[in-house]
């Protein structure tokens, strides 16, 4: 199966790519980070499933249409604060929230891809707004594994981090044992994802990338 992904927060894009590479029958054809590019991918990639958050601008109805007219599937990433509207929910095949888990995910693709409809079950509002493993995570970690972090959740290999902060391939690894030891993983695949999914680490990290991109 193809998904289409799209989602403005990169680092979240990245990881949740990352998870969806491990499963042999699923395959990442388009990454969008606004609507714009979304819409030039449904068009160009039909038959797809469309993975996209809920937070997108723009009318969603036309959105919708677009992805059912291109033969495609339509699931919806919901915020934790976001409330899904009726008419919206119906035209959807899939709507998980922002806090889903890697298998569940791929379940939920699977599932869609079968001709299901799949909602995750949760109450948005009941979720809990602090995030102390994520905020714990911060505090452990230097501005610069923060950094390394960041490239990281972008895919980036330990090469070209080196070659973006200006130091030796050693010295990166170095700094990742560092990281897998404060944060509790075991590899950079858990370490995306561990990020992903704590958004007191991702909105620091994410703050950190983007320091990057303007010293580049």
């Amino acid at each position: 199966m193809q998904i289409i992904l799209a989602d403005n927060q990169a680092i979240y894009r990245t990881g949740i790519a990352r998870v969806l590479m491990t499963e042999p029958a699923i395959r990442v054809v388009a990454q969008c980070a606004d609507l714009e590019r979304l819409q030039e991918a449904v068009g160009s990639l039909r038959r797809s499933i469309v993975v996209f958050p809920s937070s997108i601008t723009g009318d969603l109805h036309v959105l919708l249409d677009r992805i059912h007219q291109a033969g495609s599937r339509s699931v919806m990433i919901l915020e934790h604060d976001a409330v899904l509207d009726e008419a919206v929910a119906k035209s959807l095949e899939g709507v998980i929230l922002r806090s889903v888990a890697g298998p569940q995910l791929v379940d939920c693709l699977y599932r869609v891809a079968a001709g299901e409809r799949y909602m995750q079950r949760a109450v948005v509002k009941t979720m809990p707004l602090s995030d102390h493993v994520g905020a714990r995570a911060v505090q452990r970690l230097t501005p610069r594994e923060l950094q390394i972090v960041a490239l990281i959740s972008e895919g980036c290999k330990n090469k070209e981090i080196a070659n973006q902060l200006g130091t030796k391939e050693q010295v990166v690894k170095n700094y990742l044992r560092s990281i897998y030891v404060k944060i509790g993983v075991s590899d950079r695949l858990e370490l995306a994802l561990f990020t992903v999914h704590h958004h007191a680490l991702a909105e620091i990290v994410e703050a950190a990338r983007l320091a990057l991109v303007r010293t580049a």
